[in-house]
This record gives structure tokens, C-alpha cells and sequence, in this order.
């Protein structure tokens, strides 16, 4: 029985756990990867989405579903790289360059921030519900 924990009956999954996170990260890493294609469709951005589709396909194919809500969080980073960037704003922004300056427009980064703080929260917490109510039927199936 060394699988059973408890009087429950139910399985140890702490390794099911991690493996699901595993997962969660990969879905992650696809939804970035779509993210930064959208945002830089005129130039890289094919190749990216291209990327993110052939890794979608792969992790459809092999990987849990519940874990696909690691896509949506995955857009965060794009989200959060913007709002580094735009770190100086809103306004024109100068920096001191070898023989003069550079200046540039940039946004509020606030807007990127938040919208990328709340994708972030919520693709986890969904991950998280999604694999309670996943052991709950587990245990209650038993």
C-alpha cells in the first residue's frame, strides 16, 4: 500500500501535484509564446504563433487538459514585459545615448501591470479549483 495515504483510502498524489504544475508550466510557456507572437505579428510574430501552435498541439496530445489555463496565464508575461518597458511613462522619455539623446513615447504601465497581475492570478487559481474538484471526485468516487 505504499501509494495509500491514510484511513482515506484516497492515493499520495503530492507527485500528481507537481506533475500538474509541470504541466501548468508548459501551457504557460505556450501562451507566452503565443502572446509575444500576436504582439509582434509584423515582424517575428509568425514564427512565434507558429511555435505556440506546434507546442499546443504536442501538449494537447500528451498532457492533462486542466492544464491548458496555463496558456491563459501565459499571457501575462508578454503583459508584464510590456509594462517594463514602458516602466518611464506615460510621456516621452529621453535617455543619454554616445553623442546625444534618444527619446521615446511611452504608456502608462499601470494598464500592463494590472492586466497581467489579474491573467497571472487567474489562470493559477483556476489550475488550483479545477484540480480540487479533480481529487474531490477521485475521493468520492472510492
Amino acid at each position: 500500500m505504499s501509494g495509500i495515504s491514510g484511513m482515506s483510502g484516497t492515493r499520495d498524489d503530492g507527485l500528481g501535484r507537481a506533475a500538474g504544475w509541470g504541466w501548468f508550466l508548459a501551457w504557460l510557456l505556450v501562451g507566452a509564446c503565443a502572446g509575444i507572437g500576436l504582439a509582434a505579428i509584423l515582424t517575428v510574430g509568425a514564427a512565434f504563433v507558429v511555435l505556440a501552435a506546434v507546442a499546443a498541439v504536442f501538449l494537447l496530445r500528451s498532457g492533462p487538459g486542466r492544464a491548458v489555463v496555463g496558456g491563459v496565464s501565459g499571457v501575462a508575461l508578454p503583459l508584464f514585459y510590456l509594462a517594463y518597458l514602458n516602466r518611464g511613462g506615460p510621456g516621452e522619455v529621453c535617455h543619454a545615448v554616445p553623442g546625444g539623446q534618444s527619446c521615446t513615447d511611452e504608456y502608462m504601465p499601470v494598464p500592463f501591470l494590472v492586466a497581467g497581475a489579474l491573467v497571472l492570478v487567474a489562470g493559477c487559481v483556476i489550475h488550483v479549483m479545477t484540480g480540487r474538484r479533480g481529487r474531490a471526485g477521485r475521493v468520492s468516487g472510492n
